[in-house]
């Protein structure tokens, strides 16, 4: 960071004695205030020690010298802007002890050498200063490695820190404090804190948040005693960067423009006209009495991840109300068709402000719930600002994604750091939404391997059946634009070797129905679209189930699928209702929505990956005329998906914890 600050490098002697004179000169010019206010008897009562200190507030560390004989090292790491911060501790004569831990990263930082050098040094009596938290984050989160050398050197840890009332905070993982000259400074010091000698993973924990909660409460005192805001406070996360401002003023400015995108959707069939109001926040339909739960998903895949969801709180909590919104026609439909008896279904209101305010003053809820990766700026600030409790359930974020969100923190860290709770697909994920400034954050899996598969229409399964009489078929499900020419020269090379061989495409879109079919007929297929009545004839090649609601029919009716999306850069659709009804599942390179859902299953050798219409054509055959592997690969595939069951109950007990409490069972005297 401070290699950054200053420039380009000239040398990095010359660089550490200035950066050593800058330190110096904030120390000397700066009113002290310390608690206790012998921090020195404080800091080496128990020496040899590990003093902890946290990455962002690291830059006036090396002042902390004992004014008693006491020899202190500092652990640093081999890399990066870690050079010229060796070179300028070894300015104030402290000894270095190189590496550091990864965090989540797979590089080698040194970690596991830095760890016997410092239980060597620990163990010959010199005391150790490290940041409890590492890169990439999240900031202040105290690691592992902290409480592992403390378990195995059996001496405390110590929390420190030290802050200014004047800083600038940079925009780094840790937000990197620089701070100036003629300050008031603090500096606090906690009480010690004993780790256990244990491999015990539960003690561990507890030993870690102890220090976590123990270097909070330093910091947030150093910030109180100098007469600043701490720069990742509540209050200083809520603040909006430019980003943001220019976003809310976009949206504001945006208003004459709604209107004729409303209409143009509406024309495209991706809006319907007697429901429009909804967009602008006008409510069709009047709040019920009592607690209100508000459910947003975008679209069908989150509302179906959902449903199961809405339908337990429906069965279980009677005097909660349900009212979910979404974005599509489609999932609007699908809503009508699935949601229990009571449950409201409106369409979400565009971005902006005021029709958010408009939404938020009818509805009242009393609990926001978000699914996966629907997070609109002005939606969840104003949510926030009418202080409802906001969650984010089985939340996810693609990898650009993440890196669009971390290069903007004046954005994300005042929209992530207004939920109360992200509950996340994995581990990784829920690191992530921690690193863009979530508070509280938990992995607890992926609901929708916990979904039941969609309804399947018996009788126009039989009648399908009936069409088909016996000829070879396989579906493309859920496509999107770019694939289904692929699709078109799959089927032709399939055809060589099957000549009777069917296939059916489910665009995810059902209104693309008519393009995709002249698409298809340009390639000289012959096309039936069951929108417009069309039947399976003997010499159809593809059918197109561009309908609503009839996914489950086609997973039914077919052995094999190719999931959509992952041929084109969307980033793949959801597997798991193929498997549940019996398909044999290939996609695309393109997963990126579903990565660890995919990952799983092709470690598992439950689906298969296609590149184009060579790989696509060749792979179906190959699981079309041979049924022993086909089966193996979805047995495989279907002990895959049990296995990652188990998101439901978790997400369910998290939400009821923001429930009111039951009211008790009445008796009769």
């Amino acid at each position: 960071m401070l290699k950054r600050l200053l420039g380009p490098q000239p040398g990095t002697a010359f660089l550490s004695k200035l950066a050593a004179g800058y330190i110096r000169l904030v120390y000397a010019t700066s009113k002290h205030v310390s608690e206790p206010e012998d921090t020195d008897s404080k800091l080496y009562s128990q020496h040899p020690q590990l003093v902890s200190i946290w990455h962002g507030q690291f830059m006036l560390m090396p002042t902390i010298q004992p004014k008693r004989r006491a020899e202190v090292k500092a652990m640093v790491s081999r890399h990066g802007d870690a050079e010229l911060l060796g070179e300028v501790l070894r300015r104030f004569g402290t000894e270095l002890i190189r590496g550091a831990g990864a965090g989540k990263r797979k590089r080698n930082r040194g970690g596991a050498t830095a760890m016997r050098e410092t239980l060597r040094a620990l163990e010959s009596g010199a005391s150790v200063v490290m940041t409890a938290d590492v890169p990439p984050g999240p900031a202040r989160r105290a690691g592992i490695g902290i409480v592992t050398i403390a378990a195995r050197s059996r001496r405390p840890v110590v929390a420190s820190a030290i802050a200014t009332s004047r800083y600038v905070k940079l925009s780094t993982w840790s937000a990197f404090t620089i701070n100036l000259p003629f300050s008031k400074m603090a500096h606090v010091v906690g009480e010690p804190i004993f780790v256990p000698d244990t491999e015990d993973p539960d003690e561990l924990e507890k030993a870690r948040q102890a220090i976590e909660r123990a270097l909070a409460e330093a910091t947030a005192r150093a910030y109180e005693l100098a007469g600043a805001t701490d720069p990742l406070s509540e209050e200083e996360a809520s603040k909006p960067g430019l980003s943001l401002k220019t976003y809310r003023l976009a949206t504001l400015l945006a208003a004459p423009v709604a209107p004729l995108l409303l209409a143009w959707r509406t024309r495209k069939g991706k809006e319907e006209r007697d429901r429009r109001p909804e967009r602008y926040g006008i409510a069709g339909e009047p709040r019920p009495e009592g607690f209100l739960v508000w459910l947003h998903a975008a679209s069908v895949g989150e509302a179906t991840a959902a449903l199961p969801l809405i339908e337990h709180i429906a069965t279980t909590r009677p005097d909660v109300r349900i009212l979910l919104t979404t974005a599509t026609v489609t999932s609007a439909r699908l809503a009508h068709a699935r949601l229990p008896e009571g449950a409201i279904h409106q369409y979400v209101p565009l971005d902006r402000t005021s029709y958010i305010e408009c939404f938020l003053d009818h509805w009242r809820p009393d609990l926001a719930v978000l699914v996966e990766s629907e997070i609109w700026p002005n939606l969840v600030i104003e949510t926030k600002a009418k202080g409802v409790p906001l969650l984010l359930i089985n939340a996810r974020m693609s990898g650009p994604s993440y890196k669009r969100w971390r290069r903007r923190p004046g954005m994300s860290r005042p929209i992530f750091s207004a939920f109360d709770l992200v509950l996340a697909q994995n581990d990784r994920l829920a690191e992530q939404f921690a690193q863009l400034g979530a508070p509280k954050f938990l992995s607890v899996g992926n609901l929708k391997a916990d979904a039941p598969p969609p309804p399947v229409d018996s009788a126009g399964k039989a009648d399908l059946s009936v069409a088909l009489l016996g000829r070879p078929v396989w579906l493309a499900a859920s496509t999107h634009p770019g694939e289904d020419e692929i699709i078109g020269a799959a089927h032709a090379k399939i055809k060589e070797a099957l000549p009777d061989i069917a296939t059916i495409i489910v665009p995810r879109h059902p209104e693309r129905g008519t393009d995709i079919a002249e698409i298809l007929r340009g390639q000289g297929l012959k096309v039936a679209l069951r929108s417009q009545g069309g039947r399976i004839e003997a010499g159809t090649d593809v059918y197109v189930g561009d309908t609503i609601g009839e996914l489950g029919l086609f997973y039914a009716l077919t052995p094999v699928a190719y999931i959509g999306g992952s041929l084109v850069k969307h980033g793949g659709q959801n597997p798991v209702e193929a498997i549940k009804l019996g398909a044999a599942v290939l996609a695309g390179p393109h997963v990126h929505n579903f990565r660890e859902m995919y990952l799983d299953l092709l470690k598992a050798g439950g689906a298969l990956t296609v590149d184009d219409a060579d790989s696509l054509a060749s792979a179906v055959l190959d699981l079309l005329q041979n049924d022993v592997a086909r089966k193996e690969a979805y047995a495989r595939a279907e002990a895959c998906i049990a296995a990652m069951s188990g998101a439901l109950p978790k997400t369910l007990d998290a939400i009821d914890a923001y429930f009111p409490e039951k009211e008790p069972l009445q008796h009769a005297s």
